[in-house]
């Protein structure tokens, strides 16, 4: 079995994806890279993919499939992976040699120990383009270092500070366990990636290195906000999926039910700040009716998010309400970095 597999969804990359996997051979025959050739027919996607498969036979395979999405790609890469851990890459980004090799020395002494963690964390950095400081997502002050701990350790994150799939490397059985199987045709799904399997989660591992680097800065990206706001309606689609999800799930811990609940409060923010600001009468009344949609499947969350900072801004009344809402978002906006 190998340590761990890694899977790049590509979908047209011709013009970025040897970055990213020339950043990951460097973890040997001990990592099972999967690129998954999304449907591509604009560019040699795929053919790149082949070169790499041809060149690398015991490290690299090729997987072509018709046009399925970010999600359909990353359930083919869980289906076809072998390896203990998961990992998915996006082709736009790369990861740290010096910390991909320390985080693999530290995957293999677990599995030599017999001490297989559910949840591997550590570092990201926002490669946004033309940016002069890079902003770096840690964990150091709500999550011990350097051994196994559980969500009875997790302290409590501060706003901007959460676990996205640049974060996290998962047991691959415990996401086939937990029946992960993202949406086809939509965007922003890493969120439920990230999310589903929360619960399933008993024992997790952090290493303080700057591994993923997230890169932000195309036009075309689906984290750029006039692209999101012309896919509100994935966004949103999204948001439902988590609050249902939440809802469903088993939460044991005290700790884990409120880092769940604030990410669920983020992921909320966002899909009505997206509604606001796009101005438009049909988006505004989406917005009402996420929160109406929390409100009916789930009281209990829908009185403690519509209630707290971030719920009140979002629901301000009028114009003025909604000019100061966004002018919290582009402050936060400076503040964090992101597009």
């Amino acid at each position: 079995m190998k340590l761990l597999t890694i899977a790049i969804p590509c979908y047209h990359s011709a013009d970025y994806m040897a970055r990213c996997i020339d950043s990951l051979l460097v973890g040997g025959d001990e990592v099972e890279i999967l690129i998954v050739d999304d449907g591509s027919t604009k560019d040699n996607t795929g053919e790149i993919a082949d070169s790499y498969a041809a060149r690398y036979p015991d490290i690299v395979r090729a997987i072509h499939q018709p046009n399925a999405g970010h999600g359909g790609a990353v359930n083919t890469g869980l289906t076809h992976a072998t390896g203990l851990y998961f990992k998915v890459v996006d082709s736009d980004d790369w990861v740290n040699k010096k910390a991909y090799l320390k985080i693999l020395d530290t995957l293999r002494t677990l599995r030599e120990q017999e001490h297989s963690v559910d949840m591997f964390l550590s570092n990201f950095v926002y490669e946004k383009q033309g940016a002069h400081h890079k902003m770096v997502m840690h964990y150091r002050r709500v999550m011990p270092k350097d051994r196994i701990f559980t969500w009875n350790e997790v302290g409590r994150f501060k706003a901007g500070n959460y676990i996205l799939m640049h974060s996290v490397i998962y047991r691959t059985k415990l996401l086939k366990d937990c029946g992960l199987h993202l949406p086809e045709h939509t965007f922003y799904v890493d969120n439920i990636f990230v999310f589903q399997p929360f619960p399933y989660v008993r024992t997790m591992y952090y290493l303080n290195v700057n591994f993923y680097r997230y890169f932000i800065g195309r036009e075309d990206q689906s984290v750029n906000e006039k692209v999101m706001i012309s896919r509100i309606d994935q966004q949103l689609k999204v948001n439902h999926i988590m609050i249902d999800q939440y809802t469903e799930a088993v939460i044991d811990t005290p700790r884990l039910e409120r880092y769940m609940r604030n990410y669920l409060s983020i992921i909320t923010t966002i899909s009505s700040i997206l509604c606001i600001r796009s101005k438009l009468p049909e988006n505004l009344q989406k917005k009402q009716d996420i929160w109406q949609y929390m409100r009916e499947t789930n009281p209990a969350v829908y009185k403690k998010l519509r209630w707290n900072i971030l719920g009140i801004v979002m629901n301000l009344p009028g114009r003025p309400g909604r000019a100061f809402a966004s002018f919290c978002y582009k402050i936060a906006q400076k503040i964090y970095g992101f597009n």
